[in-house]
């Protein structure tokens, strides 16, 4: 995130501008975005004294929400029953130190992820989730 040079507001790459507060150069009380309807135009007022400036940027909120799935917690342990599913031996558990693993590759609908294998455990004891 930068600050632009000339303006209050903040650019970023990854979506929508960041919305920052304006304050007046008169009295430094807050501006607050208004639309004149005849022009239909955006435009930054003061509440205290009558200062008026056009928007530089037409977006006033961003709600960006990021949400992070923990793709680990949802896998089933019961997989390791699943007769369908291929067995690797070649991948010992990081925790119990056993060889006997099922492995698949996850049905992720992002664009930006990765070929990716999920490995369980086959220790019922054990049953750890892992990716490699």
């Amino acid at each position: 995130m930068r600050k632009s040079p000339t303006s209050s507001s903040y650019t970023r790459s990854d979506g929508p501008p960041f919305v920052g507060i304006l304050f007046c150069p008169e009295c430094n009380n807050m501006l607050y975005p208004k639309e004149d309807k005849e022009t239909k135009t955006l435009y930054y007022a003061c509440r205290n004294c009558p200062h008026k400036q056009l928007a530089q940027n037409k977006c006033v909120y961003v709600n960006k929400i990021v949400q992070d799935v923990d793709e680990l917690r949802n896998i089933v342990p019961d997989v390791i029953n699943d007769p369908a599913l291929p067995r690797t031996d070649c991948h010992p558990c990081p925790q119990c130190g056993r060889r006997e693993a099922v492995f698949f590759q996850a049905d992720s609908r992002r664009a930006d992820s990765e070929m990716r294998l999920y490995y369980v455990c086959r220790n019922p004891k054990c049953l750890l989730r892992w990716t490699e």
